[in-house]
């Protein structure tokens, strides 16, 4: 049967890694895995209680394209309690992971063929998922002293859309208000779309992460419950819109998904009354964060920007390789510890380039560190 240029994306390399170390993990070894960009805690007590409370109830069927009313409603809620921005809960839409939301906001925005810029490195979906829709990903290649984030100068001038991520996949480094509003304003002036991904807020450590709703309300931002709520496999996130593309939104939310489980959006919206709980993890991974940020330098792993948020630190490792993929397989087969090479999230740059994870145990990173050491100080 014949298949489309369309299903013609690129593997997702980390799943590869975690295959690997799972097959090395039933061969009896235990490895530490620093590939995986999920929390390791699950969804909050209460969340679980809530939800557990909802199927005694009843059945739990279609909810309407948008979401439940009350996850709106608490959501954008949240905005004015953390951002105070006065957010219209008939902005909000909530969908089937963040995925989900890329999926109906592309649709949304482009037309077939549509050039979309994102900066490199970043998040390989975004690649994929456009390329699946006939659009044409652009990428920046963003530079260290800039914290791998873009600068509007860098925006190509084909472009009709931008897609920005503060904390950012794989680097964790964020953009400032003022650098934020650099990049909004280089959109509206030349009608280029924006999009915010919004996920990794939430885990931030020596300052608050920037909306885009503070600064512009011509934006898609995108948000999620997988990593600050620790939801990943729940499938649900949301994303608010200007309200003249509500009704597009919806209506292909109403087709392509119907809508976001109902059983997650119980869940999610009694995450909102489980802070403590969640800061808890946060504090996990601050102390993570100084762990890898001084053991990976002790391990020989200098070319790094410290994160400001997320739980990744994005190392430069061309003192070792050109060959991240080599040079993570040799990592895991010798040092028992899973990483991720940099191809992911840089298909040009990236073979010289690892991502570590410090979302998992604190014991877990200790140990690594442990090991990745000891490989180095013996290759």
């Amino acid at each position: 049967m014949r298949v489309s240029k369309r299903g013609a994306v690129d593997p997702f390399l980390v799943m590869d890694v975690m295959e690997r170390a799972r097959a090395r993990e039933e061969a009896g070894h235990r490895v530490i895995h620093m590939e995986v960009g999920q929390p390791g805690t699950p969804a909050p007590e209460g969340a679980r209680a809530a939800l557990s409370a909802a199927m005694a109830a009843g059945p739990l069927g279609y909810t309407v394209g948008l979401g439940l009313p009350a996850l709106r409603q608490r959501i954008a809620r949240h905005y004015g309690e953390t951002y105070d921005v006065d957010l219209d809960p008939g902005r909000v839409v909530v969908t089937a992971g963040a995925s989900g939301a890329f999926i109906l906001s592309f649709t949304a925005l482009f037309e077939a063929g549509d050039k979309v810029a994102l900066g490199l490195p970043g998040y390989p979906s975004y690649r994929q998922i456009l390329r699946a829709l006939s659009l044409d990903p652009l990428g920046i290649e963003t530079r260290m002293e800039d914290r791998f984030q873009p600068v509007p100068d860098q925006i190509p001038a084909e472009a009709q859309g931008l897609i920005v991520a503060s904390p950012g996949n794989p680097t964790g480094t964020m953009l400032d208000r003022a650098a934020l509003g650099a990049l909004s304003d280089a959109c509206a002036a030349r009608d280029v779309a924006f999009i915010s991904d919004e996920i990794y807020h939430g885990i931030d450590y020596d300052m608050r992460p920037v909306s885009a709703l503070e600064l512009t309300d011509d934006v898609h931002v995108v948000n999620s419950f997988s990593k600050y709520f620790s939801m990943t496999g729940w499938r649900v996130g949301w994303m608010v819109v200007p309200e003249d593309h509500v009704r597009i939104i919806e209506r292909l939310a109403q087709n392509l998904f119907i809508c976001a489980p109902h059983a997650s959006q119980v869940a999610a919206l009694a995450t909102f009354d489980c802070r403590d709980e969640l800061d808890r993890n946060l504090s996990v991974y601050a102390a993570n964060r100084k762990l890898m940020v001084d053991g990976l330098r002790a391990a020989g792993f200098t070319a790094f920007a410290p994160p400001d948020g997320a739980f990744y630190i994005y190392a430069d490792v061309s003192d070792l390789t050109d060959d991240a993929l080599a040079l993570s397989a040799e990592i895991l087969d010798k040092a028992g510890v899973a990483v991720t090479p940099g191809l992911d999230f840089d298909p040009g740059r990236g073979g010289r380039m690892l991502r570590f994870s410090y979302a998992g145990s604190t014991e877990d990173i200790t140990e690594g560190l442990s090991r990745l050491k000891a490989w180095r100080h013996n290759r």
